[in-house]
Parts: structure tokens; C-alpha cells; sequence
């Protein structure tokens, strides 16, 4: 079989398994994005208890690493099987990685997107909130029609990186929880691979390169959508391709 053979048939091989990353990345990120929402406005809230429970989240997530984080959640998972899920019988699903995966994944990106949005949240002006309560605005009206918009425009290039460093972690998942049947991601089915010959450069190396395109396609995704967000700009921010990375200008 020649260079060329081979690496056609593991990018054939790894699609599938491509799939897995995507699917734990695709069902986190909604979760994520919602709560993230909420935990923001937490931490900005005029309530001490909820502004400091906020903070306690977002600082015990962002404090420590993703990999550990895995480890404690399927652990604390397990350890109310037989008293809990087992007896409910839902166990089959609590603990299934296709549904315990990308809910670490989404208790991971609250914590990350929710401080990206507070950020964001801080440096809407100020004089445009206290425009729209002099003219009789409501909270929600103010937050619908001023905060919002202000927020997500400023937080859109930030909150892209997270939604690709999502996806990279997802890379982590099945170094912690078991895999069932065939389901197995890039790195998983790639191991597999590596078992069989040896040939780490080829089977880890087009794995890099499924995670490399995907993560191209979040960046031209993510770069219209904050087209559509800035088009009222006089000059809206284009994609520009580099030699080093994809980036908005």
C-alpha cells in the first residue's frame, strides 16, 4: 500500500469517529451558551449570594483542569448509581458517555463562556442603559434592546476561541469514560489504529488534520455570524486568511 493509500484510508476510517467529537462538541455548546447567559448576569447581580455562588462556580471550573473535571463528575456519577439511578432506572442513560460527555463539556464551558459574557457585560455603555430607563423601559426591554446586542457583538470573537478550545477538549472525553459498542472519537479509534502497527505519525497525524479542518470550518462559521452581528458598521469586519491562523479583522 502506498503513502498516499494509506492515508486515504484512515481519513475513510477516522470519519466516522469525527462524528462523535462533533456530536460532544454540537450538544454541549447550546447547554453551555444558555447557562453561560445566566451565570454572567449572576455574577453581575446587585444579590451578594447569588453574585458570590456565581463567582464560586466560575473560579472552581476555570481553577482547575478539564482533564481532573472528568474525573470528579463520572466518579460522582457512579458512586450514586446503586442508591439513585439504578433504582430509577435511568442508569443506562446517566451514565452513558454520549450523554455524561457532553454534560462535563457544558459544566465546563459555562464557567469560560459565563466570564467572557460578564466581561462583555461590563463594558456595555453605560449611557445607553440610563437612555433606555429614561425612556420608560422595562429591565427585560433594556436587556433585549441595548445590553444584548452590546454583549454578544463584543463577546462574538472571544466566544468563538471557546467554542473551537470546546471541541479540542472533546479530544479528552474517552481517556476517562468507558467506550461502549463502536463509539469511539478521533483519538480513541486513532489509539486503535496505532495498536495494529505502530504508525503513530500517520494515524494520530490525520486525526490532527480532522480536527484541524473542523475547527477551520467553526472559524469561517463563527466569522459570518459576526458579519451578520457588525453589519451596521461602516466597515464589517472580514475573515482574512494568514500563514500563522484564521482571525476577524
Amino acid at each position: 500500500m502506498s503513502a498516499l493509500d494509506a492515508v486515504l484510508n484512515d481519513i475513510a476510517t477516522l470519519f466516522v469517529p469525527s462524528l462523535f467529537n462533533l456530536y460532544f462538541a454540537a450538544a454541549s455548546i447550546p447547554v453551555g451558551f444558555i447557562g453561560a447567559i445566566v451565570l454572567a448576569l449572576g455574577k453581575g447581580s446587585s444579590n451578594p449570594l447569588i453574585a458570590r455562588l456565581s463567582r464560586i462556580y466560575i473560579y472552581s471550573f476555570r481553577g482547575s483542569p478539564f482533564f481532573i473535571q472528568l474525573f470528579m463528575v463520572y466518579s460522582l456519577v457512579l458512586a450514586f448509581n446503586q442508591s439513585t439511578w439504578k433504582p430509577l432506572g435511568i442508569d443506562w442513560l446517566v451514565l452513558h458517555p454520549l450523554f455524561i460527555g457532553p454534560l462535563i463539556l457544558a459544566l465546563n464551558t459555562i464557567a469560560y463562556t459565563a466570564e467572557i459574557f460578564h466581561g462583555a457585560l461590563v463594558t456595555v455603555p453605560r449611557g445607553e442603559v440610563e437612555a433606555g430607563r429614561a425612556f420608560g423601559m422595562s429591565g427585560w426591554q433594556q436587556f433585549r434592546s441595548i445590553i444584548w446586542p452590546h454583549m454578544i457583538r463584543i463577546a462574538w470573537p472571544a466566544y468563538t476561541n471557546e467554542v473551537v478550545y470546546l471541541f479540542h477538549a472533546t479530544a479528552l472525553i474517552y481517556f476517562t469514560l468507558p467506550v461502549i459498542d463502536q463509539q469511539k472519537d478521533l483519538m480513541n479509534k486513532a489509539g486503535e489504529l496505532f495498536e495494529r502497527d505502530y504508525n503513530a505519525v500517520l494515524h494520530y497525524s490525520v486525526a490532527a488534520l480532522y480536527f484541524l479542518c473542523i475547527s477551520i470550518v467553526i472559524f469561517i462559521t463563527f466569522g459570518l455570524i459576526y458579519r451578520r452581528l457588525m453589519r451596521h458598521m461602516p466597515q464589517a469586519p472580514k475573515l482574512k486568511w494568514s500563514t500563522r491562523l484564521l482571525s476577524l479583522r
